[in-house]
């Protein structure tokens, strides 16, 4: 796991690469979503605030909207998962990424959260799922 990954509370992923962000979606996320079975991505050169919609997973459960984690302009998009959207269940932080922004405000990516503050994020919404769940 890359140590300059960054987390949202909705479950994407951003990492910054020569200051291109990649963007997916969680092993958390995509393991909530079960199967997925197609994507709709944005058009390259679109531009995005943060936490603007950008695209829809769609998988056996449900449909989800993929939030930007940063504004910027999209300027790739991961063209094989419209044949291979698997890659998001099998591969989320590699070859399951999303998209690659150019980002017009490098000061969000510090406002995101850790790995290590996202794994607590992660675990505490799985215990009160449990509680709600079991009635407590």
């Amino acid at each position: 796991m890359n140590e300059n990954i960054r987390f949202t509370k909705e479950h994407e992923w951003i990492v910054i690469k020569e200051g291109i962000a990649i963007i997916g979606i969680s092993d958390f996320a995509q393991r909530q979503l079960g199967d997925i079975v197609s994507i709709e991505l944005p058009k390259v050169g679109s531009i995005f605030k943060r936490m603007q919609s950008m695209a829809i997973i769609d998988s056996v459960k449900a449909s989800s909207d993929i939030y930007c984690v940063m504004s910027g302009e999209i300027v790739e998009v991961n063209e094989e998962l419209l044949e291979h959207p698997e890659w998001i269940n099998q591969s989320p932080y590699e070859s399951g990424w999303i998209v690659k922004l150019k980002p017009s405000n490098m000061e969000e990516f510090h406002n995101l959260m850790t790995n290590e503050q996202y794994n607590k994020f992660i675990g505490e919404t799985e215990e009160n799922r449990e509680k709600y769940q079991s009635g407590d």
